[in-house]
């Protein structure tokens, strides 16, 4: 008799055990946990700098001061959460080796979780241009500067043949007080792209008063969407989006402001050292706006340098020089000429003393309704709560 009675207990405790059990899982599964694999990178809030080997780090929120360079490894992994403030300190004089930036390598991964209420901030304590160095992200897609590059900020390896390389996903980002430079041939930007694959997310993302440019691709696949670029001190920018070395992507709803200094809305090129090095730089942009000052040295909307090709649709060029300013081949007999390569549809000037210069003559189609980034020049409305200077 006992026997039977003890297998009853036991079979009522295993009963008991797995009710237990379910209920547990069940209430995990209301409020579900993410697994992150650790690291040996320790996050210190005032004095967040080095490099992150392996694993995946995470800033939860509130700020971290940036006193370093920040790089994450191949393999690595990091994540900001809405609402987290990266604060690069002031540099000391002469400190050229210790600039402030964050630079993702190839193989690494990078994800900004912002929001457009409570979007990530990468600023500076010294609210100036070029007080810091801005993010750099390095990817293994393809580049025509040969197989791989080095970056000429960060020195990390670029370049590949992974066209849809993934180093992450960014959104609603705000990038302030970047483009610090060491030279004229060794300068940051807002978000610098070295060969980003397609498999990257960028997408709703601000650079304010930086200098050097906005944004810039070295190579890549990568599409990037909802961009802003605002410049208002007289010291800062050269160009609001760059790209060079054979990049070819989509870009699309781009809104650029600058009411003070600088130069160009876009400048472009192919390869500065050899104008037909392949893959050519050949993006699409769609729904842009670009907004100048009516001075500069350079008072060009779209500046295309020989050897890039691009396709544009519904652009708004307002208060420029001249609208497209297109460079064509110096030896017209190779049958390489710019303006046949490239085409703009749907483009309203507004306030724009020269639409075009020779070299661009009937590249593109007037529309008078064009709505560029969706309101002319207007602030769009999908930059509502997440920017600043609009």
């Amino acid at each position: 008799m006992k026997k039977p009675i003890l297998r009853l207990f036991s079979l009522t405790l295993l009963s008991l055990t797995l009710a237990a059990t379910t209920v547990s899982c069940s209430s995990d599964d209301s409020t579900p946990k993410v697994e992150e694999p650790t690291s040996d990178f320790k996050v210190d809030r005032n004095n967040l700098t080095g490099e992150i080997k392996d694993g995946h780090v995470t800033l939860t929120d509130g700020t971290y001061k940036l006193t370093g360079k920040l790089i994450v490894g191949p393999g690595a992994k990091l994540t900001i959460k809405a609402g987290v403030k990266i604060e690069a300190t002031a540099l000391g004089s002469g400190q050229f080796d210790a600039v402030r930036y964050i630079a993702v390598s190839q193989g690494a991964q990078i994800f900004v979780e912002g929001t457009s209420s409570n979007p990530v901030i990468m600023t500076a304590a010294t609210q100036k241009a070029g007080s810091w160095g801005g993010l750099v992200i390095c990817g293994k897609a393809p580049i025509n500067k040969g197989a791989t590059a080095t970056a000429e900020v960060s020195e990390l390896t670029y370049g590949g043949s992974d066209a849809n390389d993934n180093s992450g996903s960014i959104k609603y980002l705000r990038i302030e007080y970047s483009g610090y430079s060491y030279n004229a041939d060794k300068e940051f930007n807002g978000l610098s792209m070295f060969g980003v694959g397609k498999g990257t997310t960028i997408d709703y993302v601000q650079v304010h008063e930086g200098s050097d440019d906005g944004f810039e691709w070295f190579g890549g696949t990568v599409d990037a969407k909802h961009l802003i670029v605002t410049n208002f001190a007289a010291e800062v920018g050269d160009d609001l989006f760059d790209w060079t070395e054979g990049w070819n992507g989509l870009g699309e709803n781009w809104y650029g402001k600058r009411t003070n200094g600088g130069n160009r809305g876009i400048e472009a090129d192919n390869n500065s050292n050899n104008e037909a090095a392949t893959p050519i730089s050949n993006p699409t942009i769609k729904n842009l706006t670009l907004i100048g000052n009516n001075g500069g040295s350079e008072n060009h909307g779209i500046k295309l340098r020989v050897g890039t090709k691009g396709s544009f649709d519904n652009v708004v060029l307002s208060n420029w020089g001249t609208g497209f300013d297109v460079q064509a081949a110096p030896d017209l007999s190779a049958g390489y000429v710019i303006s046949k390569e490239l085409k703009a549809t749907n483009v309203k000037f507004d306030n724009v003393k020269t639409q075009a210069n020779a070299a661009a003559t009937g590249i593109f189609t007037e529309n008078a309704n064009a709505t560029g980034a969706g309101n002319g020049t207007a602030t769009p409305t999908w930059a509502a709560g997440w920017t600043v200077g609009l």
